[in-house]
């Protein structure tokens, strides 16, 4: 029998997280909302948590079949997704394999440069504060990890996700630019891969064109958000 919704336990920009009847599920429902800058700039886009879930949804089903290890249980519907309970690591993790977005603001590296090599960055999950960057010892001094190690395996698994979902899209004919991931503790206190993997927290570019295939469409005043995600759904359905 499939758990149900029982009580809100969170409600975030993109996602509301419930409980269920099983205290080591959960279940989270897309939203269709739109923010940008810290949530500076906000929207509405029809139909886009359901395109971000069933994305999501279809990675992370890869990345199981890959060995990672994930919270991802099933897809329950366009909106909903079963998955594992994770005590969330406040550490956003930042995989950048071609220079945009803040990269490109802060250092100057023009946009669309190739790095020589998978950067991996740490930002403090903490919208207060605007999710500054951290260092290996502002983790520790804010008790983020337990221990050095930690850190280390997060990097791993962040740089081997990142070979896993660049050959992924590669065959979809996309550019993985960068990407956002979330990693928890399962109740077994295992390091997991948790939260989303959809164009929200990817930057994907067409392989041919360069045209943004992501939440930069809405950063940017491009339009086509919902149009754009849909088409990286459908190239997915179609591998």
């Amino acid at each position: 029998m499939t758990p149900k919704k029982t009580k809100l336990l969170y409600e975030g920009k993109a996602k509301k997280i419930w409980e269920t009847e099983d205290p080591d599920l959960l279940i989270s429902e897309f939203k269709d909302s739109l923010t940008a800058f810290n949530g500076e700039k906000k929207s509405e886009e029809a139909g886009k948590g359901a395109l971000n879930n069933k994305i999501s949804a279809e990675l992370f089903e890869y990345l199981n079949e890959k060995g990672i290890p994930t919270h991802f249980v099933k897809l329950l519907d366009d909106t909903h997704m079963l998955h594992k309970r994770a005590e969330v690591i406040k550490i956003e993790v930042i995989v950048r394999n071609i220079a945009a977005g803040s990269l490109s603001r802060n250092l100057g590296i023009p946009e669309g440069t190739e790095l020589p090599f998978t950067l991996v960055e740490f930002d403090y999950k903490n919208d207060e504060l605007g999710d500054p960057k951290l260092n290996d010892q502002h983790c520790l001094i804010l008790n983020l990890v337990r221990e050095p190690a930690e850190l280390d395996y997060i990097r791993y698994m962040a740089r081997k996700i990142n070979r896993f979902l660049q050959e992924f899209y590669r065959e979809l004919d996309l550019k993985l630019v960068d990407f956002k991931l979330e990693f928890g503790r399962d109740k077994n206190d295992n390091i997991i891969l948790i939260d989303e993997l959809s164009p929200d927290n990817f930057r994907l570019w067409d392989a041919q064109t360069n045209e943004k295939m992501d939440k930069d469409r809405f950063r940017q005043g491009l339009g086509g958000l919902a149009e754009a995600y849909a088409e990286v759904l459908n190239r997915i359905k179609n591998r």
